[in-house]
């Protein structure tokens, strides 16, 4: 089943050491693997398409999906 799907993972991002603002976090979206909070997409173009226009995988992993990952995903197809 997973096969048919992409795997979208939400890390947080490494932060400075030396900051003030240990309080605000910073996420790094990754494509295939990594370890965090993760969604799932079907490769297919309209699901592609209606996960970016309802904003299911920002809603999914609880912040906002750049949309370089949509080109990325979608140069995949």
């Amino acid at each position: 089943m997973r096969d048919n799907l992409w795997r979208v993972v939400r890390m947080i991002a490494s932060t400075d050491e030396h900051s003030n603002k240990s309080d605000i976090k910073q996420f790094q979206i990754q494509l295939d693997n990594g370890m965090g909070r993760s969604a799932y997409v079907c490769k297919k173009l309209d699901c592609l398409q209606l996960a970016q226009k309802k904003n299911r995988l920002g809603r999914s992993l609880r912040t906002h999906i750049p949309h370089e990952i949509f080109d990325i995903l979608k140069s995949r197809l």
